[in-house]
């Protein structure tokens, strides 16, 4: 579980700004996202090959 704990004088916005980045540097709501429908295990092979044909161009 990712937390953030508030320091002595910090603003709620800046807790939550920081919460968000951390969250983007592990990877977490990038594996929401993806979560969030089924893929099929085609569709996903699909897509991994799409991704690796741009990276090596």
């Amino acid at each position: 579980m990712t937390e953030v704990k508030i320091r002595k004088g910090e603003s709620i916005d800046r807790a939550i700004r920081r919460l968000k980045k951390k969250l983007d540097k592990e990877g977490i709501m990038r594996q929401i996202r993806a979560n969030r429908y089924f893929e099929k295990p085609s569709e996903r092979r699909r897509r991994k090959e799409a991704r690796s044909r741009i990276r090596s161009v």
